[in-house]
């Protein structure tokens, strides 16, 4: 069994001190909110590009998807097939309306389209979101520090979220953007260090990886049975399971929400020079994107096959999630017991660097979303732009400190739990949100009032689903209501839960198309803010 020696410290020390200095190397040129949240939009594409990558790319990725295709199949990499196609639809629909228009905060449209009110709904609803996933992301990496290092996660919570804080609070945008270019390199060559360590285990190397997990269905359109314990071939069409048209759906609605109504993804695009350079950045963050998932698949089947040849019983308890193990467990267990010294303090610093990535520009969106749609659209409408850099910053460090409260109280329960409880509640605050911006985009009809009567549809909807998924509604509670029994298992289980954001979204939209459609009587302007009204026309220049 391998132990974080020195030499692994010290690379991971020194990506700590690397790290706090972009932020006092940068904090001298923000002067203003526009320098501080979009970097004076001088990005170009390639720089911007691979920040866009390093934003997608977490440490819930890093580890989620190894595990996946070490306990099940391809399955889960569907969706990520479905990401150009998204960018292509939000390159024509959505993001123009964005660049014209100079905005900072996804949610400035809004309020054009729609009102004020929906637009602080939106800008809240985010923020909830923004919080709950650093601190999970930054929870889960406190998990892997103190399996890799046996130094207390507390540790990492502290460490991490003050450095976090230390080049977000001070360098702003630019800080972040460039640290996430080298923070993308560090994730790649701790990836490839990682599976060139599990292949070059392996007894007749790559190949043998393909021709056994071909023999074993690793590679099928599948998932687990947990009444079998077996892969079994997902149905092309089922709502009741999940299968390989509706989980491509659901991938498809992910990324455009994401590309039109996300403020991390908004706010990037928004910060690059002219249209042509926004347009490749996202082109660029797709074409690392898609393969780089792809390859940490790959490298939980790689895994699969290192431990079928090396039988260990703690990786066989990960892949049947017997005593209390989980699949998550896989890639830390590896490097634990498999990486030489060095080796792992290279691997841990690239999952380290996803995660601060995500998190650092998750913390910024947090401050640009606080600043513009709420402190200086309601509170201090005619301050300096000194005033609002400091706000920023204020915001900034308070996102950083509910991070790090947030990763120590999932910690203190000892339990994901209260994740599972929180994320429902995310789910709950923010669905349909890009129901939203395509009942805006896409359609003239609708105001504050129907889209009031969609969140509320969406809310119920959302509300039931969480109650199905935690049989508060069963069945029998159905039938001891005089419902059939044939009605009651269609209600008690009316789909599978993987799909409740492409429902949701439809929800929010038909609802309140429907209200407006009925009851609307007054008509906006609505100049530049539809495909219909212009708001697909370039950005001059």
């Amino acid at each position: 069994m391998s132990h974080f020696g020195v030499l692994d410290w010290i690379i991971l020390i020194t990506y700590f001190c690397l790290l706090a200095a972009m932020g006092p190397i940068f904090a001298r040129v923000n002067k203003s909110t526009e320098t501080f949240f979009v970097g004076n939009r001088t990005f170009p594409a390639w720089l911007l590009g691979l920040a866009m990558f390093a934003t997608s790319i977490s440490s819930m990725t890093v580890m989620a998807y190894p595990a996946d295709a070490y306990k099940t199949a391809y399955l889960r990499l569907l969706p990520a097939f479905m990401l150009p196609i998204g960018i292509y639809v939000a390159s024509k629909v959505f993001l123009p309306f964005f660049r014209k228009a100079r905005v900072t905060s996804a949610f400035e449209y809004l309020e054009s389209r729609f009102g004020p009110g929906v637009r602080m709904y939106a800008a809240l609803a985010f923020l909830f979101g923004q919080v709950l996933r650093i601190a999970t992301i930054l929870y889960l990496i406190s998990m892997l520090f103190q399996q890799m290092t046996g130094a207390t996660p507390y540790m990492c919570i502290l460490i991490g979220g003050v450095v976090i804080a230390i080049y977000t609070v001070s360098g702003g945008i630019k800080a972040i953007v460039w640290t996430q270019f080298f923070q993308t390199f560090l994730l790649w060559l701790g990836a490839f260090l990682c599976i060139y360590t599990v292949v070059r285990g392996i007894n007749g190397g790559v190949p043998e990886v393909f021709r056994t997990a071909w023999a074993d269905g690793k590679f099928q359109l599948g998932d687990l049975n947990a009444a079998t314990g077996k892969i079994e071939p997902s149905p092309w069409f089922s709502i009741q399971m999940k299968s390989i048209v509706l989980v491509m759906v659901a991938g498809l609605f992910n990324w455009l929400y994401e590309y039109s109504s996300n403020q991390n993804v908004i706010q990037k695009y928004v910060s690059a020079k002219n249209p042509k350079e926004a347009l490749r950045a996202i082109w660029i963050c797709c074409f690392c994107s898609v393969p780089t998932w792809a390859f940490f698949m790959f490298l939980g089947t790689a895994l699969y096959v290192f431990f079928k040849q090396h039988p260990d019983p703690i990786a066989m308890d990960i892949l049947k999630g017997a005593n209390g193990h989980k699949a998550e467990e896989i890639l830390p267990f590896f490097c634990v017991n498999h990486l030489p010294t060095g080796v792992a303090g290279l691997v841990i610093t690239g999952v380290f660097a996803a995660a601060m990535s995500a998190s650092s520009s998750s913390v910024n969106s947090i401050s640009a979303v606080t600043i513009t749609d709420i402190y200086r659209r309601h509170m201090v409408k005619n301050g300096t732009d000194k005033h609002y850099v400091w706000a920023a910053r204020v915001v900034s460090g308070v996102s950083a400190l509910l991070m790090m409260g947030g990763a120590a109280l999932f910690l203190e329960m000892n339990t994901l739990t209260l994740q599972d409880l929180g994320t429902k509640m995310a789910a709950i605050v923010a669905g349909g949100l890009f129901g939203l911006y395509a009942l805006g985009f896409l359609t003239k009809r609708g105001d504050g009032w129907s889209v009031l009567a969609g969140i509320v549809g969406t809310t119920f909807f959302s509300v039931y689903i969480t109650a199905v998924e935690m049989k508060i509604v069963t069945v029998a509670k159905f039938t001891a209501l005089g419902v059939s029994e044939s009605l009651a298992k269609v209600l008690a289980n009316p789909f599978h839960t993987y799909y409740t954001g492409v429902v949701g979204n439809i929800v929010m939209f038909v609802v309140a198309y429907l209200v407006a459609t009925l009851f609307q009587r007054q008509q906006r302007d609505l100049t530049n803010l539809t495909v219909w009204t212009g708001a697909g026309t370039p950005e001059e220049g």
